[in-house]
């Protein structure tokens, strides 16, 4: 299944979850916004990275039981949670820094995000190799906002059952190499290259950029600012490309 990488900074959740093991290319976008890494287990280059102390991390392999809990109503290893209670608990004991905030993203002013042209585009649907983890978004014209569907059902909180709602949506290709027998895989977020992003029921064709460690849209040479809110980032490889495997309507 696909692995997400959420990052929380002005909004803290009150329970994160279920919590996998960490990879290097989420290390190193982690990284980029000077974040403490949260992951339970982990790849054995993403663990080389971890042992070096290249990033602040909680890893739950040293915690599990204590600041991590499991679920009852999910099958390890997809139910090991973490309460921000306890993720504050473990920077305090391991003496991270939480004070500084990161540099903000480029956002626009209500009156640009009023003025944002593009093609139309209320429904978006991505299609992935395996099917299952084949996603689509769709614009709501009263909320100004997109909800997210994985496999046909809607993304939703599991304890409230409210939508995740989406104010930009972010979609890039970059290169993917299988580096292992597991189907690990490597995936180049360094390198740039075409992307698609969706705001407001429009979409423009931008190219995306690595800026100290973000996936940044740019337009004409010019970073393309965000609309205030959430924002997910769909990675896809280049082979087939977004080209073929994003429709919009």
């Amino acid at each position: 299944m696909t692995r997400f990488l959420a990052i929380f900074q002005s909004e803290q959740p009150d329970s994160v979850g279920p919590v996998r093991s960490a990879r290097s290319y989420y290390i190193e976008l982690a990284k980029g916004f000077d974040s403490l890494y949260i992951a339970h287990g982990n790849s054995p280059d993403a663990k080389e990275m971890l042992d070096d102390g290249y990033i602040d991390v909680l890893n739950g392999l040293y915690y599990d039981g204590t600041l991590f809990k499991r679920a009852s109503f999910r099958k390890a290893p997809h139910n090991s949670y973490i309460t921000y209670d306890n993720i504050l608990k473990g920077a305090n004991q391991n003496g991270y820094e939480m004070e500084q905030a990161p540099p903000s993203l480029p956002f626009l002013t209500k009156d640009q995000a009023k003025e944002l042209v593009g093609e139309q585009a209320n429904h978006i649907s991505i299609s992935y190799y395996d099917q299952i983890s084949n996603s689509s978004f769709e614009y709501d014209e009263n909320l100004q906002k997109y909800k997210r569907f994985s496999n046909e059902k809607q993304t939703v909180d599991y304890d409230t059952e409210d939508p995740i709602l989406i104010d930009n949506v972010l979609i890039i290709e970059t290169k993917h190499l299988i580096i292992d027998n597991s189907g690990r895989r490597d995936i180049d977020f360094t390198a740039g290259g075409k992307a698609f992003l969706v705001q407001k029921g429009k979409k423009i064709d931008v190219e995306w950029r690595n800026v100290d460690g973000r996936v940044l849209p740019y337009k004409d040479g010019k970073v393309a600012g965000l609309v205030p809110g959430k924002t997910w980032i769909n990675v896809m490889p280049t082979d087939p490309g977004i080209e073929q495997s994003i429709s919009f309507e």
